[in-house]
């Protein structure tokens, strides 16, 4: 016990950290606050070559965010709707490289690294593509559109050489980072339980995107669009809204699940769960989707050498009258952590017995003698915020991805972890189907 306090004391590195993990040294009734701070880590800023392909909402949030870095050139855009390339020319300039095959892309030297924002089935072609072409990658989550796809990707991306950064920038937060340092420094005990939330309440959030009034078989390469997928007739809903079919996206799972994954597997250093079952319904969003629109996840963590077995719950809602409820939390035997990619609210049980046997029988003795003397008492809730002017996790997430580069270093969320964390997601949508319980080999990354 007096080992991990002074190693919680020591890695804590706050003012009133004794406050935290002595609660029984001080009182308030307010909650103790500590800013959350980024030190910027400046690499060798030699000139990048960016390319964009696919340009929908989360390809160009991408671009845009990798731009606010010193020294990175976007150079070209591929997208398949002539839309959209237009508006790439106004937005970055009309100088900027346009094409509707990705290809052309990969063959330009002065491209070093490519940003895949398509919808997810064209997630593994291109990235192994980019990988053998000499590109380093970042794809949006989930890396795969099927599991099957994972262990793909991961040999060409060892053969390649090349950084391969998957785009759940949770895991680059000052929030998820120290959520970590507090469950490593024991400031919760020992995790036995953990859930996830995700909620959401407009047309928007529920993948209802806007079409365009010249969506037609002339302005969008329908024909590309399917090529991994069953062949269909144009359908602009199927490629506007592709989220919604399972031929192009993942669900509710693969969409949001993988971000709850993905930063509870950073805080926990946990390879993934061993048992998966879910299940939900289409509750509200009948406009002929073929995914619900509520979706609860269950999982068996097992025991691992980074931590003991818990229990993890999900949940992700469309329907949510009360809107935007979105969290983290893990739940140790000494306390919890409420945790959001800028903050973490520190909960502990202060009304526990002492740990320390001298301490406990003094305070025996303390209550014999005046029994009608009030304690002082702790404070058990801790939050530590991000400071003002914090650039964010997005940004975070690219500046690892571009030192990474410019360094020969490694990122955060390489194809190893990356698949880690979708796996579970999109056997989520298995067990759904199927209605049944799925094992996963965690370790091995297989299903069992």
């Amino acid at each position: 016990m007096e080992n991990n306090r002074r190693s919680f004391l020591k890695k804590l590195g706050v003012a009133g950290a004794t406050a935290a993990i002595i609660p029984s040294v001080f009182a308030s009734e307010t909650k103790p606050l500590h800013f959350l701070k980024r030190n910027e880590n400046k690499s060798k800023n030699d000139p990048l070559g960016i390319a964009l392909i696919g340009a929908g909402g989360m390809g160009v949030a991408d671009a845009k965010t990798a731009l606010k870095h010193e020294n990175i050139n976007m150079l070209a855009v591929c997208d398949l709707y002539d839309g959209r390339l237009e508006e790439a020319k106004a937005r970055w300039g009309s100088d900027i490289y346009l094409t509707k095959d990705y290809k052309d892309i990969l063959k330009r030297d002065d491209i070093d690294a490519v940003i895949i924002g398509t919808p997810d089935h064209w997630h593994k072609q291109i990235s192994i593509d980019a990988l053998k072409a000499g590109k380093h990658v970042y794809c949006e989550k989930p890396m795969i559109h099927s599991v099957e796809e994972g262990q793909n990707i991961i040999d060409t991306w060892k053969k390649s050489g090349k950084v391969y950064m998957v785009g759940s920038q949770g895991l680059s937060s000052l929030g998820n980072e120290k959520a970590k340092q507090l469950l490593e420094a024991g400031a919760i005990g020992e995790i036995n339980y953990a859930e996830g939330f995700w909620a959401r309440n407009s047309p928007l959030g529920a993948w209802q995107y806007p079409i365009p009034e010249d969506a037609s078989p002339e302005t969008i390469d329908w024909k590309k669009f399917i090529q991994p997928a069953e062949k269909r007739p144009f359908d602009e809903k199927r490629f506007f809204r592709w989220r919604n079919y399972t031929d192009y996206g993942t669900g509710m799972s693969g969409d949001l699940f993988v971000h709850l994954f993905s930063s509870l597997h950073f805080i926990t250093s946990s390879k993934g769960p061993n048992k998966i079952a879910s299940t939900g319904g289409l509750r509200y969003w009948e406009d002929g989707r073929e995914v619900p629109d509520v979706l609860l996840g269950m999982f068996d963590y097992p025991d691992t050498e980074s931590h003991p077995a818990f229990n993890l719950s999900l949940r992700c809602n469309f329907v949510d009258g009360t809107s935007g409820s979105t969290y983290l939390k893990i739940v140790g035997s000494k306390g919890s952590m409420d945790v959001t990619w800028d903050d973490v609210l520190l909960k502990q049980n202060s009304a526990g017995e002492n740990d320390d046997p001298f301490l406990a029988e003094k305070a025996s003795e303390e209550n014999k003698s005046r029994r009608d003397r009030k304690k002082i008492l702790p404070p058990s809730d801790t939050f530590f915020e991000a400071e003002k002017g914090y650039k964010g996790a997005h940004y975070d997430h690219f500046a690892n991805f571009f030192h990474a580069i410019r360094t020969g270093g490694t990122v955060v969320e390489d194809p190893v972890f990356g698949f880690r964390a979708a796996a579970p997601a999109l056997l989520c949508n298995e067990s759904y189907r199927k209605n049944e319980f799925i094992e996963w080999d965690p370790k091995a990354m297989k299903i069992v």
